[in-house]
């Protein structure tokens, strides 16, 4: 219920918005700043940058928001726009090898259990250690961006597989092994550090 009445709001707001009360654009999209910017920040990988293509993309919203089909969720659409205008400015700084394992066996649909859990099983008292958020910070943002993307927006966003794969215009088994890929990858890369913080440490259950 609380889900439709969300949804609710944000259809009157965006009507409103579109009627002329422009002012109503701030409300629509506060609920998504950070993310936004925490999605910006994991593919430009400093913050001035991070703050321009949110800004951009908040900007590029509001200009396109008569567009917006009203069956979409608000917030994957300008995530959408995010990833977009991300990798637009990555690929006029440089051309952008993306690593690509499309072609896998694996992505006929008939996936590999993960070898972990959800991230978010680490205990709270751990994350809130500088040293492990900083870890965890550096090992997402050195993924393959097509592992990172759905990573992020599966794993941090949380948005559903089927939201997940519109967003990034890809298949749902493509969803679930890059999901399962970018995993795996974290695991390797976070196992070792996080066992020098705290050799004895149990509390791991995704690594």
């Amino acid at each position: 219920m609380a889900g439709n009445l969300e949804n609710r709001d944000e259809a009157q707001m965006i009507a409103s918005i579109l009627a002329g009360n422009t002012q109503d654009y701030h409300e629509l999209i506060r609920p998504y700043e950070r993310s936004v910017y925490m999605m910006a920040l994991s593919f430009m990988k400093n913050e001035a940058d991070a703050e321009d293509v949110a800004q951009e993309a908040f900007l590029k919203s509001f200009r396109n928001l008569a567009s917006f089909r009203a069956e979409a969720k608000f917030s994957t659409w300008l995530i959408s726009i995010t990833l977009n205008e991300a990798r637009g400015r990555l690929r006029s700084k440089s051309t952008i090898r993306l690593e690509s394992l499309d072609t896998s066996t694996d992505e006929d649909g008939s996936v590999s259990p993960a070898l972990l859990r959800d991230w978010r099983e680490v205990p709270s008292e751990a994350l809130e250690r500088m040293e492990v958020r900083q870890m965890l910070q550096q090992a997402i943002t050195s993924l393959p961006d097509i592992y990172r993307e759905v990573f992020l927006l599966r794993d941090v966003e949380e948005l559903s597989i089927n939201e997940t794969a519109e967003t990034l215009a890809i298949n749902i088994a493509t969803v679930k092994v890059r999901l399962h890929r970018a995993r795996i990858m974290l695991q390797k890369k976070l196992t070792p550090q996080l066992k020098k913080v705290n050799p004895k440490t149990r509390w791991l259950p995704w690594l």
